[in-house]
């Protein structure tokens, strides 16, 4: 297994707009699941939100998430941050 971090900067009380990005493992109307994808999760601090995603292997994160149309989709929605 694979943990990921990532740690954003964000006004006080507005990390809750970043835990709507954190991927799925169930389908989305319309599309898939993400493969290998186990979880995620964010803690909100009074100037950060951490996010944490658990990955089967770096294979599936960097081969299929990474090589995915969701990876910019990802990147759209955490740009303000």
């Amino acid at each position: 297994m694979v943990v990921e971090y990532i740690r954003y900067a964000v006004p006080a009380g507005h990390g809750g707009g970043l835990r709507g990005v954190l991927p799925e493992r169930r389908p989305r109307p319309g599309g898939s699941a993400l493969p290998g994808l186990r979880g995620g999760a964010g803690v909100e601090e009074p100037a950060h939100f951490v996010m944490r995603i658990e990955w089967d292997s770096v294979e599936r994160h960097e081969q299929g998430f990474r090589a995915s149309s969701r990876l910019g989709e990802f990147f759209s929605a955490v740009r303000p941050f």
